[in-house]
């Protein structure tokens, strides 16, 4: 059988793409059907295999950084129509992408029609260049492409129907609710405690309210937002280091000699099954435990005191001179994994012990719920304003996380 042509073939894979998201759920609105279906995005990534382009849960990566991480991306098809769901852009709505990659603008200027408006920025302009190209070629000439830096929004084009910011943000600088209508949107990946999700928000009087969250991956803010996570050595072993996004602990030497105590273990008895999402339970720990961070482990220099774990990403728990993670045992038979802490320090057995018992709690009463109610208050507003089990502080916001019971 003869091979279809490129435009043949990349429909083909197209349509098989968003087969598959109207399948697992990511896609649930005839209008953002239509126009993932409609925008040839493997034109956007020319040198890129039409297999990449139209990867339903893989991004295309087009520029890293001398140490080899991603600076520009064109998303996943399944990121960006989770974005375009939560952002319900309507016939005739103004809209602000924040993060150029053209395809994505291309989404929302169908969605959007010949009676809404669509703006495009980026701080960088080799991928505001490209954008810009790759919508000229594709016929969305109405789309302003325009290259700054968004910390302050863009004010010539407000106030907008929806803002999708399509970089990784740490903070929710004031000018992006404040460009918004009273009924605007706000679709942002925001980073808590180093996870990051996509958050849909509404403007609920005096603060923002997430109406939907799902777990994903952005490329990080450049420029004024920028915020770089603090590492640390653990002392005692120079192959583990500690990442920290919400700032170091109080008093880091504490930790000295921490490795050589007793490693102790307990176990939750709290399992899940193979692929069952565990999104919930990484916010749960992220908002219980006293100081997170996670940890990356280099197997060529780590001494071996701390056990089995995950090399890239391990959430971590810290309190005073105790140290523990996470671990996990699987049942090859039962299809599952049990969680369980490892900890060292003069308490570590006590330690362990009480993370365990976040697990547990999580397991009981929060495992079965949608997830935590996350609002965002200015910096500055009192704390007798905000309701929540957890409050956040940033530069420009206070993050309030709470949780429903099931």
């Amino acid at each position: 059988m003869a091979e279809l042509p490129d435009e043949n073939r990349a429909k083909k894979l197209r349509n098989k793409a968003v087969d598959q998201l109207k399948e697992d759920g990511t896609v649930v609105s005839p209008s953002v059907e239509a126009a993932l279906r409609k925008v040839p995005r493997h034109l956007a990534v020319p040198d890129a295999p039409l297999e990449d382009a139209y990867s339903t849960y893989n991004a295309v990566i087009t520029r890293e950084d001398e140490h080899g991480n991603h600076m520009s991306s064109v998303s996943a098809p399944q990121i960006q129509a989770m974005q375009l769901e939560q952002a319900r852009v309507r016939p005739g709505d103004r809209v602000l992408e924040i993060g150029s990659n053209g395809p994505n603008a291309a989404y929302l200027a169908e969605l959007a029609g010949p009676g809404g408006q669509v703006t495009t920025v980026d701080i960088d302009p080799e991928p505001a260049g490209r954008a810009g190209r790759f919508l000229a070629e594709t016929g969305y000439t109405g789309v302003n492409v325009v290259v700054a830096d968004a910390e302050n929004g863009l004010p010539e084009h407000a106030p907008y129907d929806a803002i999708v910011v399509t970089v990784g943000a740490w903070d929710i600088p004031p000018a992006w609710p404040g460009q918004l209508k009273a009924d605007g949107r706000l679709v942002v990946p925001l980073r808590i405690n180093g996870l990051t999700r996509t958050y849909g928000f509404v403007q609920e009087g005096d603060h923002l309210l997430a109406t939907s969250a799902h777990v994903c991956g952005f490329v990080p803010v450049q420029g004024a937002g920028a915020h770089l996570q603090q590492t640390l050595q653990l002392p005692g072993d120079k192959g583990v280091t500690l990442h920290f996004d919400e700032g170091l602990p109080a008093d880091p030497s504490l930790l000295d000699g921490v490795l050589d105590t007793d490693r102790a273990e307990t176990w939750t008895g709290v399992t899940v099954a193979n692929q069952e999402p565990i999104g919930t339970l990484q916010m749960y720990l992220a908002a219980h435990v006293p100081t997170y961070c996670s940890m990356s482990i280099d197997p060529d220099l780590a001494t071996g005191a701390i056990g089995p774990t995950g090399l890239g990403f391990s959430m971590v728990a810290i309190d005073g001179a105790n140290f523990g993670y996470i671990v996990v045992r699987r049942n090859p038979e039962k299809q599952n994994a049990e969680f369980g802490f490892h900890a060292f320090g003069p308490d570590g057995a006590g330690f362990a012990e009480r993370l365990a018992d976040i697990v547990r709690d999580w397991g009981t009463s929060h495992r079965t719920t949608p997830g935590p109610r996350i609002a965002v208050y200015p910096a500055g507003t009192p704390d007798n304003r905000i309701t929540g089990d957890r409050i956040i502080d940033k530069q420009h916001s206070r993050i309030s996380i709470s949780w429903p019971t099931a």
